[in-house]
């Protein structure tokens, strides 16, 4: 327990450390891992909402359909990474500027995409998340995680058919 004043009041604050049967050096390795997921499907639904809320054209309708069911898909993953961080004993990302400074998918703030430009960004960003997944499988592997593993497995197959969709959707002919 530390004491720490706010408001000119001090209160006694617990450390959050959740139980675990994994040592120091897993939690440690494996939060890093997971919270840069984070960071980058944070960043990444953001930027798929911002292409689903500024798509135009003639493909307007499916593009929009198809990257709402995408956004969707992404922030569904949010929480259960979180949640994990938080079950193997670390912390998580914490504000809007912690996942700034984490994040490694590139934002885009043009003022206008092409179509056909923005299916093709996000699908490379949806191929580098792929990559970036089995990365941190790695780290679970070398810790024994196996929970934390087989929510990667399954978030790295739906990884697989959104760079799949978005790549059939972009291609000419």
């Amino acid at each position: 327990m530390t004491t720490v004043e706010r408001n000119g009041e001090r209160a006694l604050t617990a450390p959050l450390s959740t139980p675990t049967d994994l040592g120091a050096d897993a939690t440690r390795d494996i939060t890093a891992a997971m919270n840069l997921i984070l960071a980058d499907v944070f960043a990444l639904y953001l930027k798929t909402k911002n292409f689903h809320w500024h798509v135009s054209g003639s493909h307007f309708r499916d593009y929009h359909l198809m990257l709402d069911e995408q956004g969707d898909e992404l922030y569904a993953m949010t929480d259960p990474i979180a949640e994990r961080v938080r079950k193997v004993g670390g912390r998580t990302l914490t504000s809007i500027g912690h996942i700034a400074r984490t994040q490694r998918v590139l934002d885009n703030d043009a003022e206008y995409v092409q179509p056909l430009d923005m299916l093709a960004e996000l699908c490379d960003d949806s191929k580098n998340l792929v990559a970036r997944l089995r990365e941190a499988h790695n780290v679970c592997d070398e810790y024994h995680d196996t929970a934390t593993a087989s929510l990667l497995e399954e978030w790295i197959d739906q990884a697989e058919r959104r760079t799949w969709f978005l790549f059939e959707s972009s291609r000419r002919g």
